[in-house]
Parts: structure tokens; sequence; C-alpha cells
């Protein structure tokens, strides 16, 4: 046998787990950021809009860097509910949110960044292959508290409500101009094989068990209707 294909053959194998640690590092790191943010107290997303959200996404050390210009990078899960019943939640999926802003930036940094969206049209911009932030989808930075009339307000006015933090800090963020699209190779790395975000978010696939720690997380907060 070719020993170049000897080598990529016991390679491969190698490649494999590493991609695979990878992937569930990203769903741990999500179920943390979330507990975190969640914790947060008299700042922290109101329970209210969790309970009411459709899908959650969650982008733990979101790159951000720049002078002048800057640029937006990270990888993160998304995961919806399902017609499973109470606390059934689609198999994650992973997302890329990639874009960049004009503005005063100097420095580096990473952010953790979370996305309530809050109705069927929000889940349905998410079956798209990409769409922008602010322009394909109505997107606001989500309110903290305790306030019931923010609650309701951004409930109503916005498809997906965008939170951060950032060295301690917690609030809603802009994202304007951002995109966020699925990583269809990352998917098929972890199911074993191609498969469409629809598929996924639609509770067709089986999740993964890297992502129990994150269920776990979302299920503090059972389904509300608005």
């Amino acid at each position: 046998m070719n020993k170049a294909l000897l080598a990529l053959l016991i390679a491969a194998p190698l490649f494999a787990d590493r991609d695979m640690d990878e992937h569930n590092k990203w769903m741990r790191e999500s179920a943390v950021t979330l507990q975190e943010i969640t914790n947060a107290g008299d700042r922290s997303i109101p329970e209210h809009l969790i309970r009411r959200a459709e899908c959650v996404a969650v982008i733990p050390n979101l790159k951000r860097a720049g002078f002048i210009v800057g640029a937006k990078y990270g990888k993160g899960v998304l995961t919806c509910r399902t017609a499973g019943g109470a606390g059934a939640w689609s198999a994650p999926a992973i997302m890329r949110i990639e874009g960049g802003s004009i503005g005063l930036q100097i420095g580096a940094g990473e952010t953790d960044v979370v996305l309530l969206v809050m109705n069927e049209s929000g889940k349905n911009r998410l079956m798209h292959d990409k769409f922008t932030v602010g322009g394909d989808a109505s997107v606001m930075a989500g309110p903290v508290g305790r306030s019931t009339q923010a609650e309701t307000d951004a409930s109503m006015s916005a498809e997906i409500l965008a939170y951060s933090r950032s060295r301690g800090l917690f609030g809603g963020v802009s994202l304007e101009g951002a995109t966020l699209r699925p990583d269809n190779d990352d998917d098929a790395k972890i199911y074993g094989r191609p498969v469409s975000v629809e598929e996924i978010l639609h509770g067709r696939v089986t999740p993964p068990p890297a992502a129990s720690a994150l269920y776990s997380e979302l299920n503090r907060f059972p389904h509300e209707t608005h």
C-alpha cells in the first residue's frame, strides 16, 4: 500500500476524534454560558422571555477585533422547541456568526452571545442558508432585569432578541450587519451524515450526549405561549 495513503488512513480517526472533541466543547461551553447569564440576578435575561422563546442560540467566545473597522466571528449551537411535549428541544445545530461593523473600535476581545428567537417567523429565518441581522430579520438588543413592560414590548416587536457578556459586563447587544448561517460541514461531522438545518431544528435528528447539560439549563424554563 502507498505509504502516503496508509498514513492518511491512520490519521483519519485522530482528526475525527479532534473534531468531535471541538463540537462537544462548544456544547459544554454553551451550557455554562447560558447558566451564568441566566443566573446574573437583576441583570439577567428576563425569565419570561426565555419561556416564550421558540429557539435559543448560544455563541461562546465570539471573537472581536479591529481599529475603526471591527470584525466578528464565532461558532455556537442553536436548538428549537419541538412538538415532542414539554421540555422537548431539537438536536443542536452548529451556527456561524460573521460580519463587520463600522465605528470606533479599539482593541480585541471575546464576547459570549445569546440569541432568543421569539416567534415562528424568526424560527423560519434560521432555515435559510444565511440571513443578515437587522436586514433579513428583525433583531433588537434584548432587555435585562425584571421590567414587565420591557419584556412585553420586546417580545412583541422583534423576531430575535440579542444579549452579550464581555469582561463580566452583561446586557443587550446590537449585531447589525452580522450574518448568521448553519455550518453544514460541522453538522455532518456530528451526526455522521449530511443533514439539513430543517431536519435538526424540527426534531428529526437524535441529539448527541454532549448536549445534555444544555438541555438541563433550557428545561429550567418551561414553554409559555404568548
